[in-house]
């Protein structure tokens, strides 16, 4: 399945939806209408995943081949929208904590950023974390701010978002897929200036709204092969980067089960997997987001991100 957080005129506070095609199905409204046992927020979701899957699956199969528009008792309680009727937030809005990430795991980007860091363009021997804050994080269709007195050195990377699904610790790597709950599209967007300024990457990764994610998470037994996926991003409709999940130096598995060593990973954390090369900081000459540009992320099989680069009025 396909779970989204929304929002719509009626209902302004984001909550729990299933997307399918062009069409969101509120699972509260929808639940409750058939007396069903639901979840009205993501992460009660992922927590309790087994506990709601059944009536989920009850959801799906009262609207079988039809649209959800179409079956009455979703249209009749006002629970089947049209995505231009509704607001997609990031699916998780808030996580509970800051949002694991993988620094150069893709050779290429090694490579590329090699007269720029420590590395001199070698790939790790183990997987190299760091971590974005929550507040970074932003819808899918959200506003990039562009703030010259704080940053003018914007930067892109799009990467596949890991979402954890049950609590583990010290997870061997042959069960660490067992562990996720479903994937999404994420943008890691990074203040270079701030990141070479501060000699770490936290603050430069973790300005507000500079993780949009999205736009939905797709459950992990409609992923066939999370290490065969194409991504991509695109500034103004020009292909800046363009990679395969297959190029990770660590897999997920690895990642995951490494991370987990000694430290408990709980239902919804997420986890950035790494970008491929094409950023704007290795270009010459460097290139960075500027007002007005049109940034898409994309995922094969989970979807794009667009996000607008607006200017801060002081």
């Amino acid at each position: 399945m396909r779970f989204v957080s929304f929002s719509s005129s009626q209902i302004p506070r984001a909550h729990l939806g299933v997307l399918r095609n062009d069409e969101v199905l509120d699972v509260d409204l929808s639940g409750r209408a058939l007396g069903l046992d639901v979840p009205d927020q993501m992460l009660t979701l992922i927590e309790d995943y087994d506990r709601y899957l059944p009536a989920l699956q009850t959801l799906m199969e009262k609207a079988q081949s039809r649209s959800f528009r179409e079956v009455k008792t979703f249209s009749e309680i006002g629970a089947a929208h049209t995505l231009n009727e509704v607001r997609l937030a990031a699916p998780i809005p808030r996580p509970r904590k800051n949002i694991y990430c993988l620094a150069v795991n893709y050779k290429a980007h090694a490579e590329e950023t090699a007269s720029q860091r420590d590395h001199k363009g070698q790939t790790p021997d183990i997987p190299v974390f760091f971590t974005k804050s929550p507040t970074s994080v932003n819808d899918p269709y959200g506003e990039i701010e562009l703030d010259p007195q704080v940053s003018s050195e914007l930067d892109w990377e799009v990467e596949l978002g890991v979402v954890i699904g049950k609590r583990g610790k010290n997870i061997p790597e042959a069960e660490a897929l067992s562990y996720v709950f479903g994937y999404t599209v994420l943008n890691d967007v990074t203040a270079r200036d701030l990141q070479k300024r501060h000699k770490q990457f936290f603050k430069g990764k973790s300005l507000d709204g500079s993780c949009p994610m999205g736009p939905c998470i797709v459950t992990a037994d409609e992923i066939a092969d999370p290490h065969n996926l194409n991504l991509s991003l695109r500034i103004n409709g020009e292909t800046k980067q363009d990679g395969n999940t297959k190029m990770m130096i660590f897999n997920i598995k690895h990642a995951i089960s490494v991370l987990s060593q000694g430290m408990t990973l709980e239902p919804g954390d997420i986890l950035a997997t790494g970008t491929p090369s094409g950023v704007g900081f290795t270009r010459v000459p460097p290139e960075f987001l500027q007002e007005g540009d049109v940034m898409e992320s994309e995922v094969e099989g989970i979807g794009v991100l667009r996000n607008l680069v607006v200017a801060v009025k002081r």
